[in-house]
């Protein structure tokens, strides 16, 4: 296949895999892929997953990327809670969690992380749409909720003040009712306390 004839059947992919070039030529072989590379047409993100390297990197598209790179996952930890604004900008890996081992992948483009999480709390996301293309985010309440669960050392006033955590935006786009109720749904005694904690200090300081 002529590397043009392949730019256009899969430009409109942000990130792309070996199964997605099988499928629009099923001889197509691998080793093509490895030139294209050294003519830097393509990246290589990880094993089977590529994406042409003059294509536009933005949040989005790194979120798309992060949803396409490992299954069962959504965008959220640090990544969520500063796309919503709750903590200050500069991650600079794109932090998911998923139903799979943790695992950690080091890209041309970014680090993509992923935390593993029980498949009994694996909700609390939302699709954003960019493009004809889309990815999961945790809503804010629960990217709130699985930063505590994941990070059980954030227990006193001193740790959430470190966390650098905006309580006001929080509280002012927050549903409490849907955190309380996602919360339940951890079925953690321990988290549920630090909750409770992190609700008082923050609307004590605001």
């Amino acid at each position: 296949m002529r590397y043009l004839d392949f730019r256009s059947y899969l430009n409109k992919f942000i990130v792309f895999s070996f199964n997605d070039i099988k499928k629009i030529e099923p001889n197509f072989h691998r080793p093509q892929l490895n030139l294209w590379q050294e003519k830097g047409y393509i990246k290589k993100l990880r094993r089977g997953f590529y994406m042409f390297s003059d294509t536009a990197l933005n949040e989005d598209a790194l979120y798309i990327i992060a949803n396409r790179l490992y299954p069962n996952s959504y965008v959220s930890l640090e990544s969520a809670l500063s796309h919503y604004g709750l903590i200050p900008e500069g991650v600079y890996s794109i932090s998911s969690v998923s139903t799979k081992k943790t695992s950690d992948f080091k890209t041309p483009i970014a680090n993509f992380t992923y935390r593993r999480i029980r498949a009994e709390i694996n909700f609390g996301y939302q699709l954003h749409e960019y493009g004809d293309q889309n990815y999961k985010i945790a809503e804010m309440e629960k990217a709130v909720l699985d930063y505590l669960y994941l990070h059980p050392k954030i227990v006193d006033n001193a740790d959430f003040h470190e966390w650098r955590f905006n309580g006001a935006e929080f509280l002012a786009k927050a549903n409490m009712a849907k955190l309380n109720d996602y919360a339940v749904a951890f079925k953690n005694i321990e988290l549920t306390k630090r909750l409770k904690k992190l609700l008082k200090l923050i609307k004590t300081d605001n």
